[in-house]
């Protein structure tokens, strides 16, 4: 996954690209973002961390929360090169949470998995002191973060063995991910979940069911680090079995394109932050009080 725009600078800077563009979005952004916790330990393994972001104003009723799962195919990433996907959940009224999680080669399916469902356990149970609903709580991602994403909204055993309600996820909005993509024919995808012994089980598309949250599947058409079917698979899927689902296919967007655009120097380039910021926001509106029966 190469960010062609930033090869020159990184020669220069020695920062990973997701680093370099953090840094750049914190010099150019207009500041309606801050980062209100770095490195909170959600376990016991150094990976198991995470980062929070909050709008700069916020009011006094506890905001909509999105836990974002950055992508790196399961062996690199840090939830401090994103901070950029932070900024920009919060900009638009979120407590926007970024975990890290063990990666490949110290761990392997279902690890990764794991370490969300625990981040999500951790949102639950503290995200109020950070002004964050446990109420209303979303996923969001990007290419392997996506996938994680997936599996937390769609194969419920995940929360459920981390001692949390799967209806906790109110929505997902996921970014260029892979939910289809057995048999693994390239090197990350065998490292990753080779070595499972149900192949069927490592795939999101498997536990597509009807009562699935909402789901916003977007991904470039000129994609070809995670092939654009596995999208439009995984709707169809959803689609046939009643599941809410929308599918936005970004017409000669690449990879990396769809998370390049959450940053605001780059925001033009998709409509990626804006549609799932907005579906997000449309799926985690407050949940009416229960009518009380009349008194006779």
């Amino acid at each position: 996954m190469r960010w062609a725009w930033a090869a020159p600078l990184l020669a220069l800077t020695a920062c990973s690209p997701a680093r370099l563009l953090t840094n750049f979005d914190r010099l150019t952004s207009s500041g309606d973002a801050r980062q209100a916790a770095r490195s909170l330990a959600y376990g016991a393994d150094p990976r198991q961390t995470l980062d929070i972001w909050a709008p700069r104003r916020s009011g006094e009723q506890p905001l909509p929360v999105v836990v974002f799962f950055y992508g790196g195919g399961w062996n690199e990433g840090a939830a401090a090169d994103y901070g950029f996907a932070g900024a920009a959940y919060a900009g638009n009224g979120f407590i926007a949470v970024i975990p890290d999680y063990r990666l490949v080669p110290s761990v392997r399916f279902p690890a990764f998995v794991e370490d969300g469902a625990l981040a999500v356990k951790w949102v639950r149970d503290n995200i109020g002191r950070y002004g964050g609903d446990p109420n209303r709580v979303t996923i969001a991602g990007h290419s392997a973060g996506a996938y994680i994403g997936a599996m937390l909204t769609l194969d419920q055993r995940y929360l459920r063995n981390a001692g949390v309600d799967p209806t906790i996820v109110r929505a997902a909005a996921l970014l260029s991910g892979p939910y289809d993509f057995h048999p693994f024919t390239e090197a990350r995808g065998q490292n990753a979940f080779g070595a499972w012994p149900n192949p069927a089980e490592t795939q999101p598309i498997s536990f597509a069911r009807a009562d699935a949250p909402p789901m916003l599947l977007a991904h470039g058409t000129a994609d070809r680090v995670v092939m654009p079917y596995n999208s439009s698979r995984l709707a169809e899927r959803l689609r046939q079995l009643g599941a809410p689902v929308t599918l936005r296919m970004y017409s000669g967007v690449n990879h990396i394109d769809t998370v390049v655009s959450l940053a605001g120097t780059f925001r033009g380039r998709t409509p990626a932050l804006a549609e799932s910021a907005g579906f997000l926001l449309q799926h985690s509106q407050p949940r009416a009080a229960p009518r009380r029966a009349a008194s006779r």
